[in-house]
């Protein structure tokens, strides 16, 4: 396993791959520690200045990874900024964006499925603050593998895993620095059919296509896109944002998304993506670099891209059940960087 030396980000904090004990020293030592590894691994943890969630999928400098429960992934927050941790219910989320630094940002963490991961969904943008405040984070997860478990997220002050709460870190970066979350999306609009929809949600029953109304389900299965590989993409004034497909159930009719849609936004499919890694290369070649101290990928990249033991550049960091940077992204990846 690579010392802390070898796995600094080029923001000089610590984010990659160490063992359980190692972090075990770190904890006892005071760090501020953001974390992401499988729950038997964060259940060995003390109570400390930390939080985390689950996931066995990690990006790093040398590819993609599945992880055991004898390693955790470690992002060094003390080195960025100062750090004070908190945990919120559903009904709070507002107040991550609300109580957030005025120089810096929110890391947060969100238990994938939960009644979090659906208010968060389908409010954030509408958070005091939520642009002017920015959070970053991801939605915890479980191994693909595995039957019936369950996404958690830690409090790490009282070691603790909730299935049902939000964890977050804020971070308030020093004079002089500022923080820039950069959204990485290799998925464009096919430049085909126009979609809309109706009402906001996960589960959208009907849909107007170029101004004709049909069930959504009978669309996505004429278009030939029930293998839920590529999302839908969103206009949002210029910004492509995804809606991916999680499940279709032909016999219901029944369209479940990774996050939901919203009426008034143009969607289309995206246009196929013959090569995730290349096109990842040169997205983030593309992308600044200096100060860069965290990365999330989401998991349906990390599946459909086949990118076990591919590297694609960039910054590590967990693969996730779902992005965030100021609001809930799907099939992106997200990089923070301080400037």
């Amino acid at each position: 396993m690579k010392s802390p030396s070898s796995i600094v980000s080029e923001g000089g904090a610590i984010n990659g791959l160490l063992p359980v004990d190692t972090v075990v020293d770190l904890i006892k030592a005071g760090a501020s520690l953001s974390l992401a590894g499988r729950k038997a691994a964060l259940d060995r943890l003390p109570a400390g200045n930390w939080i985390a969630g689950t996931s066995p999928y990690f990006m790093t400098a040398q590819g993609g990874r599945i992880v055991d429960d004898d390693v955790l992934f470690v992002t060094d927050l003390g080195a960025i900024g100062t750090v004070t941790f908190a945990t919120y219910e559903a009904h709070e989320l507002e107040r991550i964006s609300g109580e957030a630094p005025d120089n810096g940002l929110a890391l947060t963490i969100i238990p994938g499925g939960s009644a979090c991961h659906t208010e968060f969904a389908q409010n954030a943008a509408n958070y005091p603050m939520a642009f002017m405040r920015p959070t970053v984070g991801w939605i915890s997860g479980h191994d693909l593998e595995k039957e019936g478990h369950t996404p958690w997220v830690y409090d790490g002050q009282v070691a603790k895993a909730f299935p049902d709460r939000v964890a977050v870190a804020q971070v308030t970066l020093p004079d002089g620095e500022s923080p820039v979350i950069e959204i990485v999306n290799i998925f464009a609009p096919d430049g085909g059919d126009v979609i809309h929809f109706e009402e906001t949600g996960f589960t959208p029953e009907w849909c107007t296509v170029n101004g004709t109304r049909q069930r959504f389900c009978d669309y996505v299965l004429a278009r030939g896109r029930e293998g839920c590989d590529l999302p839908l993409v969103g206009n949002y004034g210029g910004a492509h944002v995804n809606a991916s497909l999680k499940t279709i159930d032909t016999e219901t009719g029944t369209v479940e998304l990774f996050a939901p849609v919203f009426p008034g936004v143009d969607y289309a499919f995206a246009a196929p993506v013959a090569d995730y890694a290349g096109d990842f290369r040169q997205a983030l070649a593309e992308h600044p670099t200096a100060g860069t101290v965290w990365s999330c990928n989401c998991i349906l990249n990390f599946m459909f891209g086949k990118l076990e033991g591919v590297a694609i550049g960039g910054a590590a960091g967990p693969v996730t059940f779902g992005e965030i940077a100021y609001q809930l992204l799907n099939q992106t990846m997200v990089v923070l960087r301080k400037e």
